[in-house]
């Protein structure tokens, strides 16, 4: 178990108001936080719950952040590394372990661990996102050959984007609605999706190199990343309208991993290359409407599309 105290950065910080955006800008608190215990510059945090619970991964281990600031260690028993992907209002958790045999996704219910493996393919499994009805996404095989999965009580269906490869599914709300990532032969060659019963939706941030989509809360607001020629940024999209989340103090590096139904986001940003920590940034303003757009901090440097998520060592 890490130690129960951390001492982290809080810091205010008003949007910028796009071209033509008439709504008030919205105004999110940034704490950020490391670990106690693990490896300077190891901690991010990939997924939220209506709570404020956190969970992430920082030296080869998981963790999850209470409410109140304290951590607490996640390792599966016999593995080699532990990451925590995501985390619902049951306190619930899924990610992702190393050992012996290969890689595996894994289930946490008080304590209690699931191993996690795509029937047929053993030792290539991550499970990255779980929602309140125990629905499990996540993905099985790697980079462009991999596909994704539902997991319902056991029983997987397997998901491809339709005329895609490489389908990675990220984050899953309880309406069922799963996000995710997948590669195609149209420029730009990675896109997000939206799969909303099997129907899905490409999420391509305008101007973008990539856009990969990593979390979805109940209202079907999207947090993900994306890359452009100034660097790699966060993405907060609403209805279609994209803001720009950018931590203060970053070198060039955030990813927006998930969201909670208060609008509460979590993620990863460096502050100097390959130095990574985690971030909460809380709305203390209305999030803005579909209408507008904001603009939060400066440039970032380059992420390859299957850099990210989730296990960080």
């Amino acid at each position: 178990m890490y130690p129960k105290t951390i001492v982290t950065a809080t810091v205010a910080v008003a949007g910028m108001l796009a071209a033509n955006s008439t709504a008030n800008a919205a105004i999110y608190s940034f704490t950020t936080f490391d670990v106690p215990g693990a490896p300077p510059g190891s901690t991010a945090a990939n997924g939220i719950n209506d709570t404020g619970q956190i969970v992430g991964s920082a030296g080869g281990h998981g963790f999850l952040r209470a409410t109140g600031g304290s951590f607490t260690s996640i390792d599966v028993p016999g593995a080699t590394t532990t990451g925590a992907n995501g985390i619902n209002n049951a306190g619930q958790i899924v990610g992702i372990i190393t050992n012996a045999t290969g890689i595996h996704g894994f289930l946490d219910t008080v304590g209690t661990f699931t191993t996690i493996d795509f029937p047929g393919v053993p030792g290539n499994t991550a499970a990255n996102g779980i929602n309140g009805a125990g629905q499990i996404v996540g993905s099985v095989g790697a980079g462009l050959t991999g596909h994704g999965f539902l997991d319902t009580g056991g029983s997987f269906t397997q998901i491809d984007v339709p005329s895609g490869f490489g389908t990675q599914p990220f984050g899953i709300n309880d309406a069922g609605q799963i996000v995710g990532t997948f590669s195609n032969n149209t420029a730009p060659f990675n896109h997000g999706f939206l799969d909303t019963g099997g129907s899905f939706t490409t999420i391509d941030v305008p101007g973008a190199a990539f856009t990969s989509a990593q979390g979805i809360n109940d209202a079907g607001q999207i947090v993900g990343v994306f890359g452009d020629s100034t660097g790699d940024h966060g993405f907060l999209d609403i209805g279609g309208s994209f803001t720009t989340i950018d931590v203060p103090g970053s070198s060039g590096f955030t990813i927006a991993e998930g969201i909670n139904d208060s609008g509460q986001i979590v993620g990863e940003f460096e502050s100097s290359f390959a130095v990574k920590h985690g971030f909460l940034a809380t709305p203390v303003a209305a999030v803005p409407e579909p209408s507008s757009l904001v603009l939060l901090g400066a440039g970032l440097i380059g992420l390859g599309i299957y850099r990210r998520r989730k296990v960080h060592s």
